[in-house]
């Protein structure tokens, strides 16, 4: 039977002695030990079932880890208080000063910006490549190459990453392949396909409400561990601890993550379809017309689509920030960043969540200042929504007025 992460979560049991349907709150930051030798053991890691303090763990955020690392098909799985504060210590738990990173090029500006300008202090660089060519993140490899990263989906570009023969190349040169898939949670499962790790923001879809900042590492148990060693793990030793309530609610939403990403994603094929029929420049992998689309159908778990984001190009940023101030006052969603949201949300992302990129490489990567990035919402009638939308664009003369 074809892997279904959806159902992997809906089967955890989180029934307890008390009977209730969710489980409790751990709200405590250090707990009890009946012996002076287990909290021994605890801090030395050979204490199963223990806890210590909760910058190193806690009831509620093991229960969130557990369902989001059956979600991803791994072994454990680690939350932290932001998407950023799981990709610095997975990228500093796998490196050391000397070492070498091949990522790809449009990826996340904070993602960018880590590796691009805080890693070169600690002697750690990153060769930043096309992810779709093969032969270019092949060349980029060198004897200290320790990581190779990218995005299933990336931003903003919407490029897909072929996680199976960057797999393959992993093998071939001894590295670890860590995949963010935050644009793509239950769409693609990295683990199947053959990534090491596996990241999310889970500020965004897997939480859904735009109302928790968190992030989540999912790996093998022992690389979790390792995170979390209190002696050398990144995790406990920079401190991106979630906090527990945070937690709880997070794990509420993710039960529903399957009946919201289906309906991101019917919503964004169908504007994407309608979009791209007005003869608007428009990326989504879902369309024929997307150069990953056949590679995205190859690796994608049916059920749930092509995921909620889409692009468009108007040709410059005035007309960019226009069509986006009029959609919000005509209340088809918002502009701001971030994703993932039931409302629409819209931005700019040369000007906005690539802005730390310069403008040449924004250039060089085919990131226009007309470029807007889409979060597509759980509109009800998603026909009216692009109907607004479509009169919102003629009024700003991104598209002539002509009859439907």
């Amino acid at each position: 039977m074809k892997y279904n992460p959806a159902d992997k979560i809906q089967d955890l049991q989180y029934f307890r002695e008390f009977g209730g349907v969710n489980p409790s709150i751990s709200d405590s930051s250090t707990y009890t030990f009946l012996s002076a030798k287990t909290m021994f053991d605890t801090f030395e890691g050979n204490a199963e079932g223990c806890y210590l303090y909760s910058r190193h763990s806690s009831p509620s955020n093991l229960y969130l880890g557990e369902a989001l690392a059956a979600m991803e098909a791994t072994e454990a799985a680690t939350v932290t208080a932001s998407g950023m504060g799981a990709i610095t210590p997975v990228i500093l738990q796998l490196c050391d000063a000397g070492d070498h990173i091949v990522s790809s090029r449009t990826i996340y500006g904070g993602t960018y910006a880590f590796m691009k300008n805080f890693l070169p202090k600690l002697n750690i660089n990153t060769s930043f490549v096309n992810i779709t060519k093969l032969e270019e993140v092949e060349s980029a490899i060198t004897s200290n190459t320790k990581i190779l990263y990218c995005e299933s989906v990336s931003n903003p570009l919407l490029e897909i990453a072929n996680i199976p023969a960057l797999a393959e190349l992993v093998k071939k040169y001894n590295l670890k392949l860590v995949v963010d898939n935050t644009f793509s949670p239950l769409s693609i499962t990295p683990s199947i396909l053959g990534a090491d790790i596996v990241i999310h923001s889970l500020t965004k879809f897997i939480n859904g409400s735009s109302d928790t900042v968190g992030g989540v590492i999912c790996g093998p148990s022992d690389f979790i561990n390792e995170l979390r060693n209190v002696n050398d793990g990144a995790c406990m030793l920079l401190g991106s601890t979630m906090d527990s309530f945070r937690s709880a609610s997070i794990l509420k939403n993710l039960r529903t993550l399957h009946i919201r990403m289906q309906k991101h994603s019917g919503n964004a094929m169908y504007l994407a379809e309608k979009f791209q029929a007005l003869g608007l420049k428009t990326v989504y992998p879902g369309l024929n017309s997307h150069h990953g689309n056949e590679l995205f159908t190859s690796m994608m778990n049916d059920e749930y689509g092509f995921g909620g984001m889409l692009t468009i190009d108007v040709g410059s940023l005035e007309k960019a920030n226009s069509l986006m101030e009029l959609m919000q006052e005509e209340n088809l969603g918002y502009l701001a960043v971030s994703l993932g949201f039931y409302k629409t949300l819209f931005s700019a992302p040369g000007t906005s969540t690539s802005s730390e990129i310069p403008e040449e490489e924004q250039l060089e990567m085919g990131l226009s200042d007309g470029l807007i990035r889409f979060s597509i919402g759980l509109d009800n009638h998603i026909d009216r929504t692009f109907k607004q939308m479509k009169k919102c664009m003629e009024q700003i003369g991104v598209l002539e007025k002509v009859t439907l």
